[in-house]
């Protein structure tokens, strides 16, 4: 069948028109989505990246809180926008790696996004207020075993690291994994406040959202997940040395991702910013002044690594009961 001229024409002229948007990206400002609400770790993270990397990108950074449902709406949102490159996800590890591992009616698969790269890695604490009676993971657990149910922990949802560290803490110990009872916040911003406010007894999650209390004097950490003593808070002992070594698997992470089919040029143009910024003594400084550690791969890696992630909490979800 022959295709009429005027198709031909049309279909000639579009293709250069594509290829030169492409060229000029991102041509106006790029929209960032943390798929959590304002102080938790994915809102840190993005607004770091945004403060810094908009120098190498040549266009402004906003970022948009879109929270709700384990940050299923935000990720959602990205998953259904339009593959230019102008509206991009911070995937974080309960909405891109936990949710679509063990809920199988996840509205997307972990790998339908266009992976732009690693950004950073957060260690895991197990924290309380800086007046709670326990002073060691090891009292803490044995109060939750003499009175099981009593204690409560705080969580941004129930397939959230927040939640399934804990849980998973929990098993480690012997313990019935709902031996304490979550108390479920919109983020992990709000969950620090509600520690420090007496609101919840017990907080796993990301050192970047729990720093300020810590360094505040108003919480203490446990434990931390890093297999060697953190440097940011040099007193606290890790899982191993709490006689948790499983614990270690429990790490949180932010990465950079885009809708399905974003175009070669918009990919290799992230992934040189993202190279700049493994450079920038300014975001480095800033991330590590958060409780993060810099952690740029590019997106092939960090597809490898998210991959690996869902494989873990897959195994975890059906340890736990979680899978459905």
């Amino acid at each position: 069948m022959r295709l009429p001229r005027r198709a031909l024409l049309g279909a000639s002229l579009a293709m250069p028109l594509a290829a030169r948007a492409q060229a000029r990206y991102p041509d106006r400002p790029v929209v960032l989505v943390a798929p959590f609400a304002p102080g938790g770790a994915s809102d840190v993270a993005a607004r770091t990246l945004a403060g810094h990397a908009d120098k190498h990108l040549g266009q402004p950074i906003v970022v948009e809180n879109r929270t709700g449902a384990s940050g299923m709406v935000g990720t959602l949102h990205v998953r259904r926008a339009a593959p230019d490159g102008h509206t991009l996800l911070m995937a974080r590890i309960a909405s891109s790696a936990i949710v679509p591992a063990i809920d199988r009616a996840a509205p997307y698969a972990w790998d339908e996004f266009t992976f732009l790269g690693l950004v950073d890695i957060n260690p895991y604490v197990v924290v309380v207020r800086a007046d709670a009676p326990w002073r060691t993971l090891g009292e803490l657990i044995e109060e939750i075993r003499r009175r099981p149910g009593a204690l409560n922990h705080g969580s941004s949802g129930p397939s959230t690291i927040l939640n399934l560290g804990i849980r998973y803490l929990l098993l480690q110990a012997g313990l019935a994994p709902d031996a304490t009872v979550e108390i479920p916040f919109r983020g992990g911003g709000e969950v620090a406040t509600a520690l420090v406010g007496g609101q919840v007894q017990i907080v796993g999650q990301n050192l970047s959202e729990i720093a300020g209390a810590l360094q505040g004097g108003q919480a203490r950490a446990l434990v931390v997940t890093t297999p060697e003593r953190f440097a940011a808070i040099p007193d606290v002992p890790t899982a191993r040395e709490a006689g948790f070594p499983a614990l270690e698997a429990i790490v949180g992470w932010n990465a950079l991702a885009g809708p399905p089919g974003l175009p070669d040029p918009v990919v290799r143009r992230w992934e040189a910013v993202l190279a700049a910024l493994a450079k920038d003594e300014g975001w480095i400084t800033a991330t590590r002044r958060v409780g993060s550690v810099p952690q740029i791969r590019d997106g092939g890696a960090a597809k490898a690594f998210i991959g690996a992630q869902v494989a873990l909490y897959r195994e975890l979800g059906r340890r736990l009961g979680l899978s459905g």
